[in-house]
């Protein structure tokens, strides 16, 4: 059931971008997190990705979903690139990145 719900939120997310809704921080946030839930983090990255060079500003959910994308699929490296991308960019990190991050590694 759980490796679906990441298409589905894709396909969500599609629509909405095709509609030029105004894609905001939470429908990232829940689509990236939700493509980290099925495994999927290629496509999680490349949301995160999308978003650092739009308009939006990534919060530390942000962070922490890219994170975690990274620590699920065993991409140590890439983690601690997030990492370090949050901790230039002056977000505050949580506990909870703290531990996705060292878990990665």
């Amino acid at each position: 059931e759980n490796s679906s719900k990441w298409e589905e939120a894709l396909q969500l997310f599609s629509m909405m971008m095709q509609s030029r809704v105004k894609l905001d921080t939470i429908a990232f946030n829940t689509t990236i997190s939700t493509c980290e839930k099925g495994g999927k983090w290629e496509e999680a990255f490349e949301l995160f990705g999308m978003m650092v060079s739009g308009e939006l500003e990534p919060t530390v959910v942000s962070y922490n979903s890219a994170v975690s994308a990274c620590k699920t699929s065993g991409h140590w490296e890439r983690a601690l690139q997030v990492f370090d991308a949050m901790v230039c960019s002056k977000v505050e990190a949580k506990t909870a990145t703290f531990n996705a991050t060292i878990s990665a590694c």
